[in-house]
Order: structure tokens, then C-alpha cells, then sequence
């Protein structure tokens, strides 16, 4: 008596996939691997930029509470570098005087731009603010 062995799926002449289907199909995947890593890559580059955009603000910001917080002021044009390679220019001049003339304060305004270099490119921040000092007596 011979036992007869029986596959429990029933092979059919073609199962599988074929070459062709394996090539378009790591095709594909090797596409879609390298659109994500592009995407990646650029949010690399976009974070940082913004980590040096916050650095200069704070660079910027920093410097103009020192303006701010001065008990004098006058008009002035002043350019400087910090040592983590931000420039700064500053100019302060008097505004509005024909209005503020009779008034016991001055009133002038602060223009600030931060400028730094990244390779070949020159980024910047500006800030602007007004301060209020007491007319001096004459």
C-alpha cells in the first residue's frame, strides 16, 4: 500500500510574481525613499535657518533693551560686530520735534538691523522702536 503525499494548496501552473513585476515594483519603492528623504533633507535646512533667524533676533532684541534702558540717548550712528559674527547698525535720531517742542519730553526713534552672512547669503533682521527722554532744562 503507497500513501500518496497531497499538497494541502493545489499548485497551478504560474504563482508568484514575475521579474518584471519586481522591478516596477522596487522601482516605485526607491522613488517614493527618495522623495522622503528630499523632504527631509529640506526640513533640515529650514530648521536651520530658523535657529539663526532666533539667534539674530535675540542678538538684536538684547541690544535694543540696552538702548532702551539707557537714562540718556542722542543722535547717533553707530555700526558694530557682536563676537558670534552678527553686525550691527544702529541709528537713533530725534522725531517728531516740531510736535514734541513744547513738551517736557523728546521723543526719538531707534533703527536697528541685524545682518549676518550664511555662505554666500546675507540675512538680516530689522527693529525699530521709539524712546521718550525728559527735555533738559536751559
Amino acid at each position: 500500500m503507497h500513501v500518496r503525499y497531497q499538497h494541502p494548496i493545489p499548485i497551478k501552473g504560474k504563482e508568484g510574481f514575475t521579474l518584471l513585476e519586481v522591478l516596477v515594483a522596487t522601482s516605485i519603492l526607491g522613488i517614493a525613499l527618495a522623495i522622503v528623504l528630499q523632504l527631509f533633507s529640506i526640513n533640515l535646512k529650514a530648521i536651520s535657518a530658523s535657529s539663526e533667524y532666533i539667534s539674530g533676533l535675540m542678538t538684536a532684541e538684547a541690544r535694543m533693551r540696552e538702548l532702551l534702558h539707557a537714562d540718556s540717548i542722542s543722535e547717533q550712528v553707530m555700526s558694530e560686530m557682536t563676537s558670534d559674527g552678527y553686525r550691527i547698525d544702529i541709528a537713533v535720531h530725534e522725531t517728531l520735534a516740531d510736535r514734541t517742542e513744547n513738551l517736557p519730553v523728546r521723543l526719538f526713534e531707534i533703527n536697528m538691523k541685524v545682518s549676518w552672512t550664511i555662505g554666500s547669503h546675507e540675512k538680516s533682521i530689522s527693529l525699530n522702536s521709539l524712546k521718550t527722554v525728559q527735555r533738559e532744562l536751559e
